[in-house]
């Protein structure tokens, strides 16, 4: 088995009687990008915060890359970059300061990150902003700056804590292709959200937490293909009073007086039977429609207490 962008096994995170986090274990492949999900308070934030040792944890342990967070930690920090969902920027230095001054927590010189911060800043649009302070810049420019400095030392995981939270659809939709590029690339991103969509559009793979513990990690795909969570939904041409008898039609659920026709719990292969059912009664199929599971229902169904 190949060396894990990151491992965590058994972590938990107690503050006084209040577990955060309950034996928490997880496995992130190099080139993954993996979403990590979870309603408030969770306990996401304080697992990454364990990650990049802004908290101590109470047991279990975490490598980045084969480096123990603790044991190694120096290695192990210098692989990792977080954005995190709250601004904590000088507020008096300019773009291209907090970017080198980044670059300084992890021993690389002025002269030699110049470059690539300017290139940052180009890249993120920020160029007419370079010498400003961060107070003068808008929310987005501050969501950018964030990534730019997550950046600046060239890391091989980089840890995104709601990355779009607060931006506009055009930018959210910009940054969304920039993390493509950046995993492409060979980058392993760990990305935190609630916007649901994003995780399904951007993620290989997820992990959902809910109190502490991990309830779900698999495949986005085969989170998907949940198919408890799949509706098929028919409209036939004409009110009914009741639905005919028949086997393939057990479960529906339908007004009378209503021409529409639900079905919960179905999969493709059973469709067949549905249509010859309502075919040998003499109705006449005019909208269909297969609903699969978004990834918001099989997050609800997961988390709902």
């Amino acid at each position: 088995m190949s060396i894990a962008a990151l491992e965590i096994s058994h972590l938990v995170k107690r503050y006084g009687d209040l577990v955060a986090v309950d034996d928490v274990t997880l496995r992130v492949e190099p080139g993954d990008f993996f979403g990590f999900l979870g309603p408030n308070g969770a306990g996401k934030t304080t697992t990454i915060n364990a990650v990049v040792s802004l908290v101590k944890k109470t047991s279990g342990s975490i490598s980045v890359f084969g480096h123990d967070v603790d044991h190694d930690w120096r290695a192990a920090r210098a692989l990792v970059g977080l954005a995190p969902q709250e601004y904590n920027f000088d507020r008096y230095l300019s773009l291209r300061d907090i970017l080198i001054y980044q670059a300084g927590y992890f021993g690389l010189p002025p002269k030699a990150v110049r470059a690539r911060a300017d290139a940052l800043i180009e890249r993120f649009g920020l160029t007419s902003k370079i010498n400003d302070e961060y107070m003068k810049l808008s929310g987005g420019m501050k969501r950018r700056l964030t990534l730019a400095r997550a950046l600046i030392h060239e890391p091989k995981l980089l840890i995104l804590d709601e990355p779009t939270a607060g931006v506009d659809v055009e930018l959210r939709l910009e940054l969304w292709d920039f993390v493509r590029e950046l995993n492409a690339a060979g980058t392993t991103i760990i990305l935190t959200t609630h916007y649901l969509e994003e995780a399904e559009a951007l993620c290989k793979n997820i992990a959902i937490i809910r109190e502490g513990k991990i309830v779900a990690s698999a495949p986005t795909k085969s989170l998907l293909n949940h198919e408890a969570e799949a509706t098929l939904v028919i409209v036939v041409d004409e009110p009914l009073r009741a639905l005919p008898d028949h086997p393939a039609l057990l479960g529906a659920f339908h007004t009378p007086g209503d021409a529409t026709i639900c079905l919960e719990g179905i999969n493709p292969s059973q469709i067949t039977s549905v249509l010859g059912a309502l075919d040998g009664a003499g109705l006449r199929v005019s909208e269909l429609e297969f609903k699969r599971s978004s990834l918001q229902d099989v997050f609800l169904e997961l988390t709902r207490r």
